[in-house]
């Protein structure tokens, strides 16, 4: 088999070339990573859970109409995806107060928001992904006011979604990430959800015991970050019942 051409490798998942033009093959690695790739690890696993997992919330927001960069999964680490022009911004969608708006603004973690709050943080490891507001976007050309307004539809459309569906298996939604990209159709451009969804990407808590079920587990040192991750996609019914568990085994 020809060996495929790597477009891009990341802290946690590398990008190849597709089989098709405008496809690409998303692969989830087992790394994890902290505090800007300061703390490093690889969790056995990890990069199959999450795999699963963001087929499972990316298929549910194309059934619902919010358009995602995903097309299929392709086996326990892969998934083909649709090439986008990445918007050079991470989306952050906070109803509970956590992480670092808790330290800006000092308020207790925990604090449910008065409303979703929608941040955006330019993307720039060597800066540290800063915060930045809609008026620096505009400036510096990373995206236009229409762009804005779309990007806050999409991330209050995919936390609607998420919020919905999380707690239906027990589970707050405190906050998320996503990475949205543009799509050219003819003389026209879309934006759609890109990147993934997984806990590596939110905040997940117990409803009930306030246990972290995402990265914060490998953070914060609180335990078995792939353990953790078992039991989102186990509430999620996406683990097989009733079979001995020596690792991340999913269904298909």
């Amino acid at each position: 088999m020809a060996r495929r051409k790597k477009l891009y490798e990341g802290k946690a998942k590398i990008l190849y070339e597709g089989p098709e033009p405008g496809t690409i093959i998303q692969y989830f690695k087992d790394d994890a990573t902290a505090f800007n790739a300061e703390k490093r690890a690889t969790i056995e696993g990890k990069g199959v859970l999450n795999n699963r997992l963001s087929e499972h919330f990316m298929a549910g927001l194309n059934t619902i109409g919010v358009p995602t960069h995903f097309i299929r999964r392709l086996n326990m680490r892969e998934q083909l995806v649709r090439a986008v022009e990445i918007i050079p911004l991470e989306v952050v969608v906070r109803n509970v107060a956590a992480g670092s708006i808790s330290k800006r603004l000092g308020i207790e973690e925990g604090t449910p928001l008065p409303r979703p709050i929608v941040e955006f943080y330019y993307k720039d490891d060597a800066l540290g992904d800063p915060l930045v507001s809609e008026e620096h976007i505009i400036a510096f050309g990373w995206a236009g006011q229409q762009d804005l307004d779309d990007m806050v539809a999409l991330a209050l459309r995919v936390n609607d979604f998420m919020s919905g569906l999380m707690l239906g298996v027990g589970i707050k939604l405190v906050d998320f990430k996503i990475e949205i990209g543009r799509v050219y159709d003819g003389d026209f451009t879309r934006l759609i959800v890109a990147d993934e969804i997984s806990p590596d990407s939110c905040r997940l808590w117990d409803i009930e015991t306030g246990q972290k079920l995402d990265k914060d587990v490998f953070r914060r040192d609180l335990g078995n970050l792939a353990d953790a991750y078992t039991e989102v996609a186990n509430r999620l019914g996406l683990m097989p019942k009733n079979v001995a568990h020596t690792g991340p085994k999913l269904v298909n």
